[in-house]
């Protein structure tokens, strides 16, 4: 991918704004990751405006929309990523607190609020055991409340996060997450969570660890696949991070509880617990020159890694290895000039 950057401010900086348009080529071979066939693909493409505005000391609006292509990894279009106000509630010499309000960003886990910009996450494409592409646009963000709290203590330095909200889905993003016979309405009820960080003094480790409880409802269409049932997922999070002047080793993983009430058909009921986890290092060869490497995992069942019961309850229908994902990733990003990046990378996925 070749992606782009710009930025500009007026008024004394009382408004900055920045640009970003990123093209790139993508093949999934033996998969519909990308398109059906699994040819080179040029949906690949990013292109993004967000500002901010700072109304007075303690407030600011800060909004951004995109464009984004992927594929079948997510809904085509236009998308308001976020647009909230941003209250600086109190601040002194150790500590911050702020509340958002509006359409908010994602700042629980490592890349969530970094991921929407080409420039700032590590690789292409993130790792799907936590940042998995077709639940982007729950990921980045709600529409409600969040409050952020950070401050520098004599053990070290602390952040805390906190929000409440929900995500608007849209017919595109139903039938990417259930399929396209689904003809009725997806809703997510709620979506709460919080996280809390922590680097000790003099150290360059961080520790966190963070939590999601989300519910949702699906009410079922004309000739519909699908019946009115419920959905809930609650998702407990740990992560390390360590940085160095010429590299960084980062690590999440996630246990997640997945219910399932009717909705695939009367009666039904499921109660799984999922894991995953991925360990990351990049070593900043130059000025210009990054490299990466990571090992991904996943099991949607923790006590069916292989898939066997996977296969077996659904009578065949559904592949025992639809019941994993081990990845290894191999990458790097060549800063071409201060506004200009390039970026190369390849997955062995089993």
């Amino acid at each position: 991918g070749l992606s782009a950057a710009a930025s500009d401010c007026w008024a004394e900086e009382d408004i900055v704004w920045h640009g970003f348009l990123s093209q790139g080529l993508m093949q999934a071979s033996k998969s519909n990751f990308v398109n059906d066939d699994g040819d080179v693909s040029y949906k690949l493409t990013e292109a993004g405006i967000n500002l901010s505005y700072q109304i007075n000391p303690s407030l600011r609006l800060a909004s951004q929309v995109v464009y984004l292509n992927g594929g079948n990894r997510y809904p085509e279009g236009l998308r308001l990523d976020y647009l909230f106000l941003d209250w600086s509630v109190y601040t002194s010499d150790n500590w911050e607190l702020r509340f958002n309000l509006g359409r908010f960003k994602n700042y629980h886990w490592l890349y969530s609020s970094t991921r929407d910009i080409p420039h700032t996450r590590p690789s292409i494409v993130l790792p799907q055991s936590l940042y998995y592409d077709a639940f982007r646009d729950f990921a980045k963000g709600n529409d409600g409340l969040a409050a952020l709290a950070q401050g520098d203590s004599r053990w070290g330095n602390w952040e805390l996060n906190w929000s409440y909200g929900t995500t608007p889905i849209e017919k595109a993003l139903t039938r990417t997450l259930l399929g396209e016979f689904a003809t009725g309405e997806l809703e997510q009820v709620f979506d709460h969570q919080a996280s809390f960080y922590f680097q000790p003094r003099d150290s360059y480790s961080q520790f966190g660890i963070a939590m999601v409880s989300s519910d949702f409802r699906y009410e079922s269409g004309n000739a519909d696949f699908f019946v009115d049932g419920d959905a809930g997922t609650r998702r407990w999070i740990a992560s390390y991070k360590y940085s160095a002047e010429h590299w960084d080793l980062s690590m999440e993983a996630v246990q997640e509880q997945l219910t399932y009430d009717n909705i695939l058909f009367p009666g039904y009921y499921l109660n799984t617990y999922s894991q995953g986890i991925y360990l990351q290092g990049r070593w900043f060869a130059s000025d210009a020159l990054t490299l990466l490497g990571r090992i991904d995992m996943a099991d949607m069942n923790k006590d069916d890694r292989s898939g066997a019961w996977l296969e077996q309850y659904s009578e065949g229908r559904i592949p025992r290895y639809f019941g994993y994902s081990d990845s290894l990733t191999l990458g790097m990003t060549y800063l071409l000039s201060e506004n200009f990046a390039l970026q190369a990378e390849v997955h062995r996925v089993k």
